[in-house]
């Protein structure tokens, strides 16, 4: 078991010396390469990034087929994982992220995926203090946006205020394969490969570097499940996907 103090508390991007620090960074570098973002995200993932939103939502598929189910998807960035959730869904979803250059994305996404029908909304909202009162969704998920949070246990907590008893949550996060054949071919392409292609396309080195670097301080699923626990998530459990380097955590509030 891993002790409570070596943990991370938050990402921590370089030069950052404070949580207010760590947060404005990030959200500067997703301003920087919103543009390119989500042609990175596939061509990084060889598509399997959608494969793997499409996981969570079935997973909760039975929140989503509810017409009374409110859900919020927090640090939606420009709302791919908001339109997984609202295929074939009965419930209302609503977007939220801080980087208004991704939410510009987003809204301009929603238009299309209505088809028709009322796009999905965005909020332009911090993930540590949301403007939502308490009690007010049913599933809050996140997909590859928790492991940017300056405090991740404040953010866990903020989670749970605005889940309405019984609530669940859902955190989509990269994580680290173990030592291994696979775990060391994952990182070679973390480390060497992905930093270059990512800078290249997006112009933005410092942000392709900082990728695998959060990754790699990030908690193990079973440490987040455990810190779930511990802030008062009930019924914790997480599915790992694609050679265990991606994994869903879900909880309830109690």
């Amino acid at each position: 078991m891993v002790e409570t103090e070596t943990l991370p508390k938050g990402t921590q991007p370089e030069g950052a010396a404070s949580e207010q620090e760590a947060s404005r960074k990030v959200r500067e570098m997703f301003t920087r390469i919103a543009p390119r973002y989500d042609l990175l995200n596939h061509l990084l993932s060889g598509q399997m990034d959608k494969r793997w939103r499409a996981r969570t939502a079935r997973e909760l598929r039975p929140i989503l087929e509810r017409d009374d189910a409110q859900v919020l998807d927090l640090c939606c960035g420009t709302g791919d994982l908001a339109f997984s959730l609202g295929r074939k869904a009965k419930a209302r979803i609503i977007g939220a992220d801080f980087s208004h250059s991704m939410l510009v994305r987003a809204r301009t996404k929603a238009v299309a995926e209505a088809n028709g029908s009322a796009p999905v909304p965005f909020f332009e909202a911090d993930a540590l203090r949301l403007p939502f009162a308490d009690g007010s969704f049913d599933l809050v998920t996140t997909a590859f946006g928790f492991r940017n949070l300056a405090n991740y246990e404040a953010g866990l907590r903020e989670i749970q205020r605005v889940l309405k008893p019984g609530g669940t949550v859902a955190i989509l996060e990269f994580t680290e394969p173990a030592p291994g054949l696979i775990g060391d071919a994952y990182r070679f392409y973390c480390q060497r490969v992905l930093p270059k292609i990512g800078g290249i396309i997006s112009g933005d080195s410092a942000a392709y570097a900082y990728l695998p670097k959060s990754v790699a301080r990030f908690f193990h699923p079973s440490e987040l499940a455990g810190l779930m626990g511990e802030v008062g998530y009930t019924n914790v459990r997480y599915v790992l996907m694609m050679l265990k380097s991606v994994a869903i955590h879900i909880g309830v509030k109690a």
